[in-house]
């Protein structure tokens, strides 16, 4: 069995091993994708990962799948799309397919700037917990409209009286997030608002959100913050050393 609050520092397969069906309520986790990031050399089995990431979510649980894809010889590979396919082949329902919007990028060379990654939200059933971040400011925000045309969406069905637009909305599925200033030696660090604001989303208070490549400890920290659990797996030591560093603060002030 694994421990909640706990990060092992062993292949994401032998930590899953360990766990029992359905203990999973949300992953968040960007893989190595490609030959964009050097890993200390560790090649990871997306095969098996996959079967188990879909064996260890709880029914309603949500996986938060973050990639990108190299060029090579001139094309992009499109795994991220391979694998977001393989993942709906065994069982997960593509719930959204959202687009991180990266800024403070560098060019890359050839093409337009590269600014964003894909992040496939992948649900096993109905996703439980849907939390919709409302910051999108409506250009109507406070006027005061009819029913008939906005509830009954033109079917010219009578509707009595008038409502206020609400200031805010839901935000659209483009997230614009800077990547934000890596202090952590990590090659491919998440930044914290984008794990915070995915477990905010996909995931409720006490539940358990798990990383397969957990790297410098961003999705544990973010879990902690937001009254959630966290399991995690990461093969090098180095940045298992650098999460607990940034986890033993919050472990301490009693953010279990």
């Amino acid at each position: 069995m694994v421990q909640l609050n706990t990060i092992y520092n062993e292949d994401c397969l032998e930590t899953m091993s360990r766990m029992p069906d359905g203990l999973v309520d949300m992953t968040v986790t960007s893989p190595p994708y490609d030959n964009l990031r050097e890993y200390n050399g560790y090649k990871w089995d997306f095969e098996g990962i996959a079967a188990e990431l879909y064996r260890v979510t709880k029914p309603g649980g949500v996986l938060v799948w973050i990639v990108g894809d190299a060029t090579v010889k001139g094309s992009e590979t499109g795994t991220s799309f391979s694998q977001a396919l393989r993942l709906k082949e065994l069982g997960f329902n593509i719930h959204d397919t959202m687009i991180w919007e990266k800024t403070g990028r560098l060019p890359t060379q050839d093409r337009y700037y590269a600014v964003f990654e894909y992040m496939f939200v992948l649900s096993k059933g109905k996703p439980s917990a849907m939390n919709f971040i409302c910051d999108h400011k409506n250009l109507n925000g406070g006027r005061v409209q009819r029913k008939d045309g906005v509830i009954n969406k033109g079917k010219n069905q009578k509707a009595d009286g008038t409502f206020v637009r609400s200031e805010y909305s839901r935000r659209p599925n483009i997230w614009k997030i800077h990547v934000g200033k890596n202090t952590t030696g990590h090659p491919a660090i998440f930044p914290e608002q984008l794990a915070n604001d995915h477990i905010l989303s996909w995931s409720n208070p006490g539940d358990v959100v798990y990383d397969p490549f957990m790297g410098s400890g961003t999705t544990a920290k973010m879990a902690l913050l937001n009254d959630r659990h966290f399991i995690g797996s990461e093969m090098s030591a180095k940045y298992c050393a650098v999460a607990e560093e940034r986890l033993n603060g919050l472990l301490l002030e009693g953010k279990k």
